[in-house]
């Protein structure tokens, strides 16, 4: 039920002056085909990658950029594009993992704050200032040290507080939503809260959620890149864009081509980062008719 009525919300959504503005924004080209092009990487990286990406070559080492090596080869021997390419999986896979994690916790507990109200509303608003007032980094940095590293515990580490802000949201839009004519005609024949939130509050506060997810999955990645750099999230020898950066920073003031191991997956994360942001900025214009103009 609750499928059926976002599905019908998002097909109504591509025809409205949202949708049309966004076909014309060139971020959101721009933004859009980044992403594409990635998430076609990370599913097909198997036919792309022309190397296997653990897969060592100790007489090519340190080898600059070449038709055999695209970008060049690592310490021992393996393809830096091979590398890179397998490195997109684990970019998203912790960008879309996290979302999915945050959203689990925020959005219910917004829902629940926004209608309810009342006791319920500030015992869940005040464990959202708690939260924000921790240092995200900080407190995942503290999480993985002592858990241990590995790509499913920094996303733990990582949703402890970025949920707050899925919540906070949540709860504006239901507030706003709640007001409206139409809940209070739903309450009125009787329909249960259930019924009302699935039906009518949750659809009208898609957009923003949408906005919100998009712009969260960039942070997503450059702290999922940092923890990994630092030696706290994906370890060596996997295809991780911040572990290659760890791995090649002992190279950086060697002669060329060995800091091109560093550079190479630097400019992966910058690409990867811009194309979200470049999206994000598109959908918060096309979602804000003032920002339309």
């Amino acid at each position: 039920m609750l499928g059926n009525k976002i599905s019908g919300y998002l097909r109504g959504l591509r025809r409205s002056p949202a949708s049309r503005y966004f076909k014309r924004d060139i971020r959101a080209k721009v933004g859009f085909a980044i992403v594409l092009a990635v998430v076609f990487t990370a599913i097909f990286a198997s036919f792309v990658a022309p190397h296997g990406p653990l897969e060592p070559h100790y007489e090519d080492r340190l080898q600059g950029p070449s038709w055999k090596y695209l970008m060049g080869t690592d310490w021992m021997g393996r393809c830096l594009f091979s590398r890179i390419i397998y490195g997109t999986r684990y970019a998203l896979a912790v960008g879309f993992l996290l979302i999915a994690v945050q959203a689990s916790i925020g959005v219910p507990l917004g829902l629940l704050a926004g209608y309810k109200g009342g006791r319920v509303d500030n015992l869940i608003m005040r464990l959202v200032d708690a939260t924000l007032a921790m240092p995200g980094l900080i407190i995942a940095l503290a999480f993985v040290a002592l858990f241990g590293p590995g790509l499913y515990k920094v996303i733990i580490a990582l949703a402890i507080t970025g949920w707050a802000g899925y919540a906070r949201l949540m709860r504006g839009q239901t507030l706003a939503v709640k007001g409206e004519t139409y809940i209070e005609a739903a309450k009125a024949i009787g329909e249960k809260d259930r019924t009302i939130i699935s039906r009518y509050v949750l659809p009208n506060s898609i957009s923003p959620l949408i906005v919100l997810m998009t712009m969260t999955f960039p942070a997503a990645i450059l702290l999922a890149s940092a923890m990994s750099f630092l030696g706290l999230g994906v370890m060596p020898p996997e295809p991780e864009w911040g572990a290659m950066l760890n791995e090649s920073s002992r190279y950086l003031g060697d002669p060329m081509p060995a800091p091109l191991w560093s550079i190479f997956p630097g400019i992966a994360i910058i690409v990867l980062v811009l194309g979200f942001n470049f999206l994000g900025d598109a959908l918060r214009d096309a979602f804000d008719p003032r920002l339309r103009e």
